[in-house]
């Protein structure tokens, strides 16, 4: 039995629908289900049992010795969110909850962290643990992610197997319903379907021309692949990163959907809204060698061949992974 936390949200439903792929059927999913829009996300997948997540620490003192992995990839993901107390209470005190009864229970965990813990990147983005404690993140999101981590570290009580990942920018299919927090390829379609043109946002940098800001960006397909790798592997516990290990521009981002969708390019740029703009980031990339040292060799996605999947096999037919 595969516990999979948040698993109505984009990458947990994916992870989901990857398990089944594998022929792992025995799957408990936990999140709070009472979100409509989220449904699609796991119709027609292999589900053992649906739990609350407000139910989920009695359910598994229940059935601890029934599991045998846990992805807890449930969490807050609003970058704009500003209230430190919903972080607290979703993405750090849950988590602590989950790892101690991981630990309790000897069953493995991998969790969800975030490229947002790295911030400004201005100590760069290599996932060497010794950094984490000196990391400032922008945002209450990041500083929750990068707060778990710091704990997760400190705690001589652990799970027998566990790994951090460290979520760079991730697109794909099965992000239908995160509104504003999808990623840019999901709103470039959208744009481009509707009136044949998209908006990036201009560069306040001096150092990037319009455009030419850079990210990490990471296929799912690609995220619950290395998550897949993590399950059979369980050894070498740590915090790793999770990207393709090469920084794209949006620009590069924007033309390979147009081009994906058989479109000719139209590109308009607009300003950074103000309350962004302070905390935003020109560059991240991370390096992969520490998840390669542990001998995950398979390569990732380029963004050609992402964005290309993704538009012409989900986004253009409506489907979901």
């Amino acid at each position: 039995m595969i516990v999979v936390t948040g698993a109505a949200g984009f990458i947990a439903s994916c992870l989901v629908g990857r398990l089944n792929q594998d022929n792992f059927n025995d799957i408990v999913v936990v999140d709070n289900f009472s979100v409509a829009k989220k449904e699609d996300n796991l119709k027609g997948k292999h589900i053992k049992e649906y739990v609350d997540r407000e139910n989920f620490f009695e359910w598994l003192d229940e059935h601890y010795e029934e599991v045998e992995f846990i992805f807890h990839l449930g969490a807050r993901t609003d970058t704009t969110e500003f209230n430190k107390d919903v972080f607290d209470l979703l993405n750090l005190n849950y988590s602590k909850q989950m790892w101690n009864a991981c630990a309790e229970y000897q069953i493995p965990l991998v969790y969800a962290s975030s490229a947002a813990t790295y911030g400004s990147g201005t100590l760069g983005y290599d996932d060497n643990e010794e950094i984490i404690p000196l990391l400032k993140p922008l945002n209450p999101y990041g500083d929750s992610k990068n707060d778990f981590d710091i704990w997760a570290l400190q705690q001589t009580a652990k799970p027998f197997f566990w790994a951090g990942l460290k979520f760079f920018n991730v697109y794909g299919p099965n992000e239908y319903h995160k509104g504003k927090m999808a990623s840019v390829i999901f709103h470039a379609y959208n744009q481009i379907k509707e009136r044949g043109s998209m908006k990036l946002f201009r560069s306040h940098n001096p150092e990037y021309a319009d455009g030419e800001q850079m990210r990490d960006f990471v296929y799912v397909k690609d995220v619950v692949d290395v998550c897949m790798f993590l399950m059979h592997h369980r050894k070498n516990s740590g915090i790793y990163n999770l990207g393709s290990g090469k920084a794209r521009t949006f620009m590069a981002l924007a033309l390979n959907t147009f081009e994906a969708m058989g479109v000719e390019a139209n590109i308009e740029f607009m300003d950074t809204p103000e309350n962004l703009r302070d905390n935003y980031q020109y560059f991240t990339e991370a390096n992969m060698q520490k998840l390669r040292s542990i001998g995950y060799d398979k390569p990732f996605y380029t963004l050609e061949e992402g964005v290309k999947d993704y538009v012409q096999n989900y986004l253009m037919e409506g489907k979901y992974y």
